[in-house]
């Protein structure tokens, strides 16, 4: 029994945007990920921290869900910022429903849980990107927070999309956010190529930062706990 996790997979399998337009560090990539996730047993649970699919609706992400839905364990998805296809909770979970696919699950105002540890998460948001959109940052905090809630006095493991923290930037709202719920661990995707030199890794205040993105990764999911 493990937990795992991984973000930025960037399927396509409906939509005509493969990966391997960006280099040889996607090359083979789907491929590349059906050999990472061989590793998962029915006991387990996988994270995936946003960017899942290129789908831009329900429809055209349906045979992303299905291969991920093949693979053994339960999987819960996190908001990136290419995920289009995201709507709301009860349109996602009567859309899983009524298709079969029984594996995935959301992770969205509120939490899972793992042996004693809390998963929570949420897209999080730069607000370095789009300076003029505090409304935003402001709705992921509030997210946040809902989810670090949802915990009660369970120990917290954290995943997030954006990064808050990597160099050169920062995000103190969402900073805050993980030192006043005393946070163990946050992972996060959405750094890729050039970019991964920015990461932030190791040991801040109280939590424990790593990126997960996928092909930092080398398309393996990274064991969060056993």
């Amino acid at each position: 029994m493990a937990l795992y996790a991984i973000g930025d997979l960037h399927l396509s399998l409906t939509a005509d945007k493969s990966m391997e337009v960006f280099g040889p560090a996607w090359e083979n990539y789907v491929a590349r990920i059906e050999e990472g996730l061989s590793i998962l047993r029915p006991e387990d649970t996988l994270v995936l921290a946003g960017d899942t699919s290129w789908g831009i609706d329900l429809a055209e992400a349906e045979a992303d869900f299905r291969f991920l839905d093949r693979f053994p364990g339960r999987k819960l998805l996190i908001k990136g910022n290419h995920d289009y296809w995201w709507t709301t909770a009860a349109k996602l979970h009567r859309f899983f429903d009524e298709k079969g696919i029984h594996s995935l699950d959301i992770l969205h105002n509120t939490c899972a849980f793992y042996e004693e540890f809390a998963i929570c998460g949420t897209r999080g948001w730069f607000l370095e990107e789009d300076a003029h959109n505090v409304k935003v940052l402001s709705r992921e905090v509030g997210r946040l927070e809902t989810s670090l809630q949802a915990a009660g006095e369970h120990p917290i493991l954290c995943f997030l999309h954006y990064p808050p923290i990597y160099q050169g930037y920062q995000c103190p709202e969402i900073l805050e956010m993980l030192e006043k719920y005393e946070v163990r661990n946050c992972c996060y995707g959405h750094l890729h190529g050039p970019t991964i030199k920015r990461r932030m890794e190791g040991q801040r205040g109280k939590t424990a930062f790593s990126l997960i993105s996928a092909d930092y990764l080398g398309f393996l999911p990274k064991k969060i706990c056993d």
